[in-house]
């Protein structure tokens, strides 16, 4: 089955009770139970939902995985796999992760006894430097956020199963229909389902899905006692959205490959960041371990002031947290997503005061560029 007709048909495409065609919403704290002395699947809503299940189920079909969970945010989903391992423990970790991945590993894990060491994950060198007797996981990030930097996923999580490590893989910018961390070795995948698998900018949410079912287990016993899930209606929502996702994708990414290419001749702009660009580091081993470039570029203007005037005068992005809508976003990384990274590590990573990350949209390719070009001056 291809994946578009996955994306539809995965086993829950009609309710078998009804026969409607979608997902019924079950909206209750707790379940009557036939049996007092257990046995029923459903007792009480953090410990699960038909809904929830239903969502968990079928983005464990999409990624490959055993076990999938759903949590009411990425970072819920993010905090909740990092809680399988303990105090002591310690976690190599790509250095440029999202914001608030990094935030979580370096202020509530390190308070709590998670050691952790930041790597350039692009040279797999760093991550055998890094490597010590109580190292028990690889967290990865590609293409990474928001310089887009690119992994090799298939040789570092190669280099983890060697070594016993317990690799994960944030796949948010790529979804599985772009990308398959598990096929690749990875034992988890993240995702914030806020963005393109929920992909109307209506809902947070998210999902973690687990090779084996051993696994699963770990993270299923965190998510039950954390009780860091969502509700139906978000479930719900992001099963909705899951069904364009191919279809949303397609054109955005097409959208920002024109786009990207535009910004490289743009007298204001001193760089671009894009998989698909020609030249962009790594672009022969993500087209090896994807299939798409996506629909997420980040571009540097060559001062301050005219990232600020962009954000300012800019008509179709709207300037906002958050990425994978329908419509395109703006964001300013030194004040958004990585805000919380010091100003001195952003600036290392080239996370600095003139970078720009665009999530394109579905609006028409022309009016954006032409819009882009009018803010740019």
């Amino acid at each position: 089955m291809k994946f578009g007709t996955l994306l539809i048909h995965n086993g829950h495409e009609a309710d078998p009770a009804t026969g409607a065609l979608g997902t019924p919403v079950i909206q209750t704290s707790t379940f009557a139970q036939r049996d007092i002395q257990g046995g029923q699947e459903f007792d009480y809503a953090r410990s699960g939902n038909p809904t929830r299940k239903a969502l968990e189920e079928t983005i464990a079909r999409l990624e490959g995985g055993a076990r999938g969970y759903a949590f009411g945010s990425g970072m819920g989903a993010v905090s909740s796999v990092l809680g399988i391992f303990s105090a002591g423990d310690h976690v190599i970790a790509a250095e440029d992760v999202y914001g608030g991945s990094w935030r979580i590993l370096n202020t509530f894990y390190r308070r709590w006894g998670l050691e952790v060491t930041a790597v350039d994950s692009t040279d797999i060198r760093n991550i055998g430097k890094a490597l010590r007797p109580g190292t028990k996981a690889l967290f990865l990030e590609s293409p990474s956020n928001p310089l887009l930097k690119i992994t090799d996923l298939r040789a570092c999580l190669g280099f983890a199963r060697e070594k016993g490590l317990v690799s994960i893989v944030d796949n948010t910018f790529m979804t599985p229909y772009l990308q398959r961390p598990l096929d690749l070795g990875a034992d988890i995948v993240v995702h914030s389902a806020t963005k393109f698998l929920g992909g109307h900018s209506d809902v947070v949410l998210g999902l973690a899905v687990a090779r084996d079912e051993e696994l699963g287990r770990r993270v299923y016993a965190v998510q039950n006692s954390f009780g860091a899930i969502p509700g139906p209606w978000d479930v719900w929502l992001v099963m909705r959205g899951m069904k364009t996702l191919k279809a949303r994708l397609d054109s955005q990414a097409a959208g920002a490959q024109r786009l990207a290419r535009w910004l490289e001749g743009h007298a204001a702009v001193a760089a671009v960041y894009y998989p698909g660009l020609e030249g962009h580091p790594g672009k022969a081993i993500h087209e090896g371990q994807s299939s798409g470039a996506g629909a997420v570029l980040s571009f540097k203007t060559r001062n301050a002031g005219q990232a600020l005037r962009f954000l300012k005068e800019v008509r179709y992005a709207a300037p906002a947290v958050s990425l994978g809508g329908v419509e395109t976003i703006a964001s300013y990384p030194v004040t958004m997503s990585h805000a919380a990274m010091p100003q001195a590590e952003r600036e290392r990573l080239g996370i600095t005061d003139t970078l720009i990350r665009i999530s394109v949209g579905l609006e028409d390719i022309e009016d954006l560029i032409a819009d882009f070009g009018r803010a740019l001056g």
